[in-house]
């Protein structure tokens, strides 16, 4: 268990998952502005405001199960490349109180297959001497279309994880449909957290996805993992979720 390796960060150490998720409909259409502006733009520009009830994370509450606020740039460079930067509030029952990622990678395609090779840092502001919350992780993703439907998988990997403590892996299914005849989407996803030198679960997701307007989404899911005996961080809960892309 990372809690009680890494001394009283909180009940139960957060576990990342990457960049801010879940909130299916605006991020989709996020995707496809910045694919549009592809076409004529060698470096475009995307930007994303948004809130919701819990940062949770790979099943794992990044605010101590309280509010989220968030924001953050895209910037697609030529064909298949990416760069951003992403921040948002945390609570980790010490000082730490802000979290920035910084991310950039490409997307090429092979036939239906898309795929994602990347690399995310995890910056933390605040936190105190000798934490080492700071990390980072090197991604592979890939879909591919499913009749209405996408599938995925991911892998990723980290050196040396957050708080110093070893390697880690996060693997990684998901899947995405839009209900026909409607600006609903439905979408989930199971993953397992392995760390070499803490506890290892698994986690799951499923949730739907409204697109409100063409720059607004919303997002109502259910989050669990099977380590609910690891803390209050762990347990099962509720999201709701608004995102803002412009």
């Amino acid at each position: 268990m990372i809690s009680l390796a890494l001394n009283n960060r909180y009940d139960a150490l957060r576990l990342m998952a990457g960049v801010s998720g879940g909130l299916i409909a605006a991020v989709a259409l996020g995707a496809a502005q910045a694919k549009a502006q592809e076409a004529t733009d060698p470096v475009s520009l995307s930007f994303n405001l948004g809130a919701a009830t819990d940062y949770a994370f790979r099943g794992v509450s990044q605010t101590d199960t309280d509010p989220q606020v968030f924001g953050g740039v895209d910037a697609t460079l030529g064909p298949i490349g990416y760069a951003g930067a992403w921040a948002s509030n945390v609570d980790f029952g010490d000082s730490t109180d802000f979290e920035y990622d910084l991310y950039a990678g490409v997307r090429p395609s092979l036939g239906p297959v898309s795929l994602d090779l990347g690399v995310i840092y995890y910056g933390y502001a605040g936190q105190p001497s000798g934490a080492n919350w700071d990390y980072w992780e090197g991604k592979i993703a890939a879909s591919i279309p499913a009749g209405p439907a996408t599938l995925g998988a991911a892998v990723y990997y980290s050196p040396e994880f957050t708080g110093e403590t070893g390697h880690a892996w996060y693997y990684e299914a998901n899947g995405s449909v839009p209900i026909p005849n409607s600006k609903f989407t439905v979408s989930g996803a199971v993953g397992r957290q392995t760390i070499e030198e803490a506890g290892d679960y698994t986690t799951w997701n499923l949730g739907v996805g409204y697109a409100l307007t063409d720059h607004v989404g919303l997002d109502v899911r259910y989050v669990d993992t099977d380590a609910h005996d690891f803390g209050q961080l762990y347990d099962s809960r509720v999201v709701g979720g608004l995102k803002l892309v412009f």
